[in-house]
């Protein structure tokens, strides 16, 4: 009786000792998994390839009416996203408000040519004017980077950034950027601040979302009522 007893009592530590490892190695396990999240989510950087400085620094003086962020010390810190990020707007069709542009052609756009170099941007007219970009199927967008002119120090007004599913921008219509501050442009009211343009172009962070259609909005500059596209790249990744 005593000896079943034993028997018994062992098969129960037995069971007890498996249950504790098993529950051990799933908690390592789950350690392990945690640890290598952070790294999937931070990324590598994107394959951002910037031009040539057209000039140093930024002008000191404030034009008026301008609500303009802070300046940055340094060069700007490198974008990270998923591994495979890539521009995909390179060589898209692109489409303008101003079908007969002042200045270039509206495939400029997309042309991979971002250089403060004569002959590499687009100028429509004044007013409210938008470009549009087919990316020709739906991906996660992660940064939208932008170069209206950085020939020299200006800044662009009523810059907006909006993504949809469709050409007409009525289906899931995101706005992604807008520093519109007084909602002239019609579009809403802005929160983020106007800039300097310079050879770094402006970059969006998307935050992955998914759209095809990316229209991009400008109402003039410090320089001139003109509207400039030297260049925009959208990074992403195919949609699932």
């Amino acid at each position: 009786m005593n000896g079943l007893r034993s028997v018994v009592s062992g098969i129960v530590v037995l069971v007890v000792a498996l249950g504790v490892m098993s529950a051990g190695a799933a908690e390592k396990q789950e350690q392990k998994t945690k640890k290598d999240e952070p790294a999937a989510e931070k990324g590598v950087p994107i394959p951002l390839k910037l031009p040539k400085p057209a000039f140093k620094g930024t002008p000191k003086h404030v034009p008026p009416g301008t609500n303009l962020e802070q300046p940055r010390k340094g060069p700007r810190p490198e974008f990270l996203a998923p591994q495979g990020t890539v521009n995909v707007s390179k060589g898209k069709p692109v489409s303008a408000s101003d079908d007969d542009p002042i200045i270039g052609e509206i495939k400029m756009v997309t042309d991979g040519d971002n250089s403060a170099n004569e002959g590499s941007y687009v100028e429509l007219g004044p007013g409210l004017q938008h470009v549009q970009i087919d990316l020709k199927q739906k991906y996660r967008i992660h940064a939208v980077v932008i170069w209206h002119y950085h020939g020299n120090a200006r800044v662009y007004h009523d810059v907006v950034v909006q993504v949809a599913d469709d050409a007409d921008f009525i289906t899931n219509v995101r706005t992604v950027f807008n520093n519109d501050h007084d909602n002239s442009s019609g579009l809403g009211l802005g929160g983020a601040k106007e800039y300097w343009e310079t050879y770094e172009g402006k970059l969006i962070d998307a935050q992955g979302v998914t759209a095809r259609y990316v229209r991009l909005y400008s109402n003039g500059s410090t320089e001139d009522d003109q509207n400039h596209y030297t260049e925009v790249e959208v990074y992403g990744l195919p949609a699932k």
